[in-house]
């Protein structure tokens, strides 16, 4: 049947697009720039080079308006921090004797001053710097980069859209000030922020923008009425300006619900909304609303978030739908692509018939583009295009790959028995204390250890041939003998291999499982300069042999100090790989989880003794909307469970965690029965100990005394500072010492001297402890 014409064309469009690069150029020239090996204009003319060879594709494909401002050197909400002049006091004077410097200074700290605190970009692996706000911020107007890339654009000849972060989500996503209470709403100054939006509005109005798009993704997560009634005056006043452009409010990664209704009785031009599945509801709210009459409706039919191609029928479908609700109907992916690679065809090593199932930023592109001619030409328009899509949706719906039966009998035969420990905790910790002989605040890092140029170099090697596995493996070898023996002679407690063998802590483990696929170019930005390359998880998930075993025992057979067994957990497994979405999450995760329940087992019994599975997904991948979270805490705490409850109670399992907002998951960490969890709290000022104590928090814990994302090298009374506000929360007899997280991204010499700053710290404390904390 052939699809009803809309009125008017349908045009493609995107909300924002991958910032590094075909080969990462953006992180190369920034660290360079860092390193003084790049100026700040060869910086700056590579940025422009990336931004135009983005809007170039862009065009060429057939995308109708191209988003500018969505570029960034760091982060975008940092960006915006600058566009309303919400620098921190100790940042201030960086920022006026240079600007970029400055910007660096927000993101990374110096040696003297901190930086931003750094948490999730809501339920993805993507790293914000969170604004920091209080009841005397001024904010200032400057607009000049979201003028200077709107110009750009227009100059090449493209049809540019710049695109900022709203108003209310800036709000939302802020923090009180260091020194501010702590019970400040940062939304309190929306009247203060509206007329600095007001003005950066006026400007891109000035310099020609037709329209301007409003990102407010905090919309879709549950709202108080006050933060509705917020978000109807913002729009009212933004909406009500006389000299404005368009206005497109924009809203991704679940359904607006509540504030559906809000926007579209706002005075702005267009709405975007999520109809994925991450979506689902948008579709029956907006017809329930009345739809958008009047205004312009940007249908996000094509998922930003995955990289599994489009089912062409679905989608089209939803969009005839559409039709009838919006005097104008454009079609676009669900989110921003800066969360998916951005190029599927520089994938030579995966099989041509699986690689036809996958879309990275530039497929997603040409889905778009084919899904707005279909929508306008209506089916015959689009008739190849339908025909292959249907190829290759029933080619990996009938793959072999998908499906194990003696994975699926495995995972059929558990039983609730099989995720739990043999004892309690209690029992288990007087074993664990007896067996392992550890001090009062024993000191440990979270895993990685810097991963240097000759590790790199010696993996490149081993890849072109110029050496062999045996070669390969002695400079493992030394590397792990390097690392054991710093740390015994830093007088670390519980020690680490360092993980040199690992490229990544998902994609190592994805290269050994069944199910899995590798890419070699699928980057995708975590943070800053930080880039990962998510592996694929396509299919039923098992174990062919051991994965770390012979690392772990190697490194233990050099020590008499207890060596940390070092995995990744199944949440995280799944978090950070671009995971199938034929099957339930849960099903996946119960999958993973029998996996790494093998590894656990054999990892014990080789004699290791302290076991850290690594969850630092298990909040980011909470569900935006409150009335998600128990069915997915459900799964992702047992999945946990089972693959850690197979060993004695004296066997000590560890979980690591870091860069998210904890609060809200703390009976969720508390089910994991781990006995010991390591989580960030630098930069957070041990907030997470408050958290932990607030709800009674029974097991050991460790929160961070060294922020591992920041350069700079604390000091043993900046860590002795903190472990004492840890002790304030936790109890001597329960409270770890350690950094934020690994140290793979950190240099040599600052890693030396800040683990003995710690290791100092924690000396120093313990001579301070009365006898009887013990």
């Amino acid at each position: 049947m052939t699809a009803k014409p809309a009125a008017a064309a349908a045009r493609a469009t995107v909300y924002g697009y991958p910032r590094q690069g075909p080969n990462r150029e953006l992180k190369k020239a920034i660290e360079g720039y860092w390193k003084g090996r790049v100026d700040a204009a060869a910086l700056r003319e590579t940025a422009a080079e990336l931004r135009r060879g983005a809007w170039q594709q862009l065009a060429e494909a057939g995308v109708h308006d191209v988003p500018t401002g969505d570029f960034s050197y760091y982060d975008h909400v940092l960006d915006t921090s600058v566009m309303v002049g919400a620098v921190p006091g100790r940042h201030r004077a960086a920022v006026d004797a240079d600007a970029l410097d400055g910007y660096f200074a927000m993101a990374r700290g110096t040696q003297d001053v901190a930086p931003l605190e750094m948490t999730k970009w809501f339920d993805t692996n993507y790293h914000y710097l969170v604004p920091e706000l209080g009841p005397d911020t001024v904010f200032a107007a400057d607009s000049a980069k979201q003028v200077a890339e709107f110009k750009e654009a227009l100059a090449l000849g493209h049809t540019p859209r710049p695109v900022l972060v709203g108003p209310i989500t800036y709000l939302l996503l802020a923090k009180p000030a260091p020194g501010v209470a702590a019970d400040f709403e940062p939304l309190t100054l929306l009247d203060r922020l509206l007329p600095v939006y007001a003005e950066v509005l006026a400007d891109l109005r000035a310099a020609g923008a037709a329209w301007v798009q409003l990102d407010e993704p905090a919309l879709v997560q549950d709202r108080t009425p006050a933060e509705l009634n917020a978000a109807a005056r913002a729009y009212r006043e933004l909406g009500g300006l006389a000299d404005r452009p368009r206005l497109l409010v924009a809203s991704y990664f679940g359904r607006l619900g509540e504030a559906l209704t809000v926007l579209a009785k706002a005075p702005v031009d267009g709405l975007a909304l999520d109809f994925t599945e991450s979506g689902a509801g948008n579709l029956d709210d907006l017809a329930a609303a009345g739809g958008l009459p009047g205004k312009r409706l940007v249908a996000g039919v094509v998922n930003g978030r995955n990289i599994w191609i489009n089912d062409y029928e679905k989608s089209l479908a939803t969009l005839g739908t559409l039709l009838g609700l919006a005097d104008r109907v454009d079609v676009s992916a669900s989110c921003s692509l800066l969360h998916v690679p951005l190029d599927a065809d520089a994938e030579r090593d995966i099989d041509p018939q699986i690689a036809r199932w996958l879309a990275f930023a530039r497929q997603k592109t040409e889905e778009i583009v084919v899904l707005a001619r279909g929508l306008s030409g209506g089916t015959d328009a689009i008739a190849a295009e339908l025909a292959a899509n249907r190829a290759d949706l029933a080619s990996r719906a009938g793959a072999a790959l998908t499906r194990d039966p003696a994975v699926r009998a495995r995972t059929a035969a558990v039983t609730d028995a099989d995720g739990r420990r043999s004892q309690p905790y209690t029992e288990r910790s007087a074993a664990q204390r007896a067996h392992l002989g550890l001090p009062l605040l024993p000191t440990t890092t979270i895993g990685s250890f810097p991963q240097t140029i000759e590790l790199r170099t010696a993996r490149a090697d081993l890849r072109a041939g110029r050496i062999d596995e045996a070669g390969y493996e002695e400079r493992i070898k030394d590397e792990i003998r390097e690392v054991l023996s710093f740390q015994e002679k830093a007088g670390l407690d519980v020690l680490v291999h360092g993980e040199p063998e690992r490229n990544d802590m998902v994609q190592y483990f994805a290269e050994q499982l069944t199910g899995y696929l590798a890419t070699q170019h699928g980057w995708v930005q975590s943070y800053g300069t930080r880039y990962v390359r998510p592996p694929v998880l396509a299919g039923d998930i098992s174990r062919p042999e051991p994965m770390t075993v012979r690392w772990t025992t190697y490194a233990q057979s050099l020590t008499a100090r207890p060596v940390k067994g070092m995995l990744t957990g199944p949440v995280t497994m799944l978090a950070w790989s671009f995971v199938r979405d034929d099957q339930p999450l849960g099903d996946t995760a119960r999958q993973v989880a029998l996996a790494l329940r093998d590894e656990v087992n054999d990892l014990e019994a080789s004699g290791t003794s302290v076991i850290q599975v690594d969850e630092p997904a298990l909040r980011e991948t909470l569900p935006l909307r409150a009335a998600e979270h128990a069915a997915y805490l459900e799964w992702a705490t047992e999945s946990f469970r089972l693959a850690t409850s197979g060993v004695r109670p004296d066997t000590q399992i560890h979980t690591h965690m870091c860069y998210a907002e904890f609060g809200d998951i703390v009976q969720a960490i508390d089910d994991l029965d781990a006995d010991v969890i390591s989580l960030e709290a630098a930069r957070s000022h041990m907030q997470v100990a408050r958290e932990l104590a607030a709800h009674g928090y029974p097991r050991e814990a460790g929160p961070g005394v060294y922020d591992i994302h920041s350069p700079r090298i604390p000091s043993t009374e900046e860590a002795a500072t903190l472990l004492r506000k840890g002790l304030e929360a936790i109890p001597a007899s329960r409270l770890w010492v350690n950094p934020d997280c690994g140290l793979k991204t950190r240099g040599w010499p600052e890693t030396r001297a800040s683990l003995e700053h710690l290791v100092a710290a924690a000396r120093e404390i313990r001579a301070e402890l009365p006898t009887e904390a013990a």
